[in-house]
Formats: C-alpha cells, structure tokens, sequence
C-alpha cells in the first residue's frame, strides 16, 4: 500500500487536502523501507521514509519520520505536517484495512 497508495480503489486511504498533492515513490527496498517524495507544496524538500519491521510474529511494525531540509518549518506548520502524516497513517490507512 505504500509503494502505490492508489492500488485499491475501493479502500481509498490516502485523502489529501487541498494544500497536499500525491506522493512520488523516491525509494523503496522490500520489505526493508519505502520514501515519498513531499506531500506539501509548500515543503517541496520534505520526505516522508516509513521502516517497515517485522512484529515477531504475521505483523510488521511501521515507523514514519519526516524529513526536511534546513530552514525548519516553524512550529505551526511542522505540527500541521506531522498532525496530516498521523491521520494519513495511523488513522485512515489502518482502518481501511481493519487494524
């Protein structure tokens, strides 16, 4: 699902804002890690990497990190970036596919 968002029509996921724009595929190694490019048009520079590691058992483990280049966003609009990121992922994402 991270490598194509869009893949199931039917569990759309990735509902995007006015100010956001569909990610591009930067990197990707299975079943290692996938890179998007910005979601922001404001913050054409930011990534976003998710790592992917198995739970131990069927699972897998999913850590997002937002990266940005220098100059920082300021406060308001890094929260804005990682408050979308936290529904994209840990809401919409998850319960599409019932987790």
């Amino acid at each position: 699902m991270l490598t194509d968002p869009d893949r199931d029509p039917a569990r759309p996921w990735l509902l995007l804002l006015d100010d956001e724009q569909p990610p591009q595929l930067i990197d990707a190694r299975e079943p290692d890690f996938v890179v998007w490019s910005s979601l922001w048009k404001r913050r054409p520079d930011a990534r976003v990497r998710f790592d992917l590691a198995s739970d131990g058992t069927a699972g897998t483990d999913l850590r997002w990190t937002l990266l940005v280049e220098e100059p920082l966003p300021d406060p308001a609009l890094l929260g804005h970036l990682r408050k979308r990121l936290n529904e994209l992922i840990n809401a919409n994402l998850r319960y599409t596919f019932g987790q």
